[in-house]
């Protein structure tokens, strides 16, 4: 049986999440990627579970604030998506608290700052792990859940390094990464055609405050090569996870959608 078409007619209720439950990895950060995700399927009525590594007090902050703020139940879980066994716990105990899981978004990430040859083989390793493996981890935890209630949608946060080699930056691992998590969500569309949608995003260079540290004259080069000349906000990707993760792209699976001001155009 194919999924079916929705039965909402009007583009506000194709684009509600009001009764989903919605997991988003990696959203601890005050104004990251996650928790902009987070917050936008909050808007439209989700209630969501959040994760984090090693940063508790900032998610247990986020998860009360999506709470208080938006009247939905919100929760967060110490997940480290690299090792499965804590990705299939993170599934069971959302499971227990929500009584289900509608939407996973596989945020969680790890960046790279070097090449292969100046970087140890545990760094290549640490990369891939959390960024590829990680989200094969959160793939298959949830895709087993998706297959028994024949709905879902899964969200992978890529990257346009999966597109392209960023320049003047050495991120191999990384781009190789991401490169792997577009085509993941390619295969899965496939593989689970018949119970769950699957898609990616791929954002270009977003100020969450993790690249401050990086040298002026670099950033003004960067931008010198994205056609809208500036970085993105987090909440600039908002509308893209809310798209995805609704009825509202019901005939959507297996695309990426780049969110990169123009970088991947040139």
């Amino acid at each position: 049986m194919p999924i079916p078409v929705p039965q909402a007619e009007e583009l506000k209720d194709l684009l509600s999440l009001k009764g989903k439950v919605v997991v988003v990895t990696g959203a601890s950060g005050p104004t990251g990627i996650g928790i902009e995700a987070a917050r936008g399927c909050a808007e439209f009525g989700a209630d969501i579970a959040i994760t984090y590594a090693s940063r508790s007090s900032g998610a247990e902050k986020n998860a009360k604030e999506l709470s208080e703020k938006y009247g939905i139940k919100a929760k967060a879980y110490k997940c480290l998506v690299g090792d499965y066994a804590n990705v299939e716990k993170l599934v069971k105990d959302v499971i227990s608290d929500f009584g289900k899981i509608d939407v996973f978004i596989a945020n969680a990430g790890k960046t790279a700052d070097n090449g292969i040859l100046d970087a140890s083989v545990e760094q290549w390793n640490e990369v891939i792990e959390t960024d590829l493996n990680g989200t094969f981890n959160c793939a298959r935890a949830v895709g087993l859940h998706f297959r028994e209630r024949k709905t879902g949608s899964f969200i992978i946060t890529a990257s346009m390094s999966g597109h392209i080699a960023n320049f003047p930056q050495e991120q191999t691992s990384y781009n190789v990464a991401k490169a792997g998590c577009i085509h993941l969500a390619r295969s899965l569309a496939n593989e689970w055609r018949d119970f769950a949608r699957v898609n990616s995003i791929s954002p270009g260079y977003i100020d969450t405050g993790l690249s401050d540290f990086v040298p002026q004259d670099i950033q003004k080069l960067w931008h010198s090569m994205i056609p809208m000349g500036r970085d993105a906000k987090a909440k600039e990707l908002k509308g893209a996870f809310v798209y995805f993760a609704s009825d509202a792209s019901s005939y959507t699976t297996g695309s990426d959608l780049l969110v990169d001001g123009g970088y991947c155009a040139r």
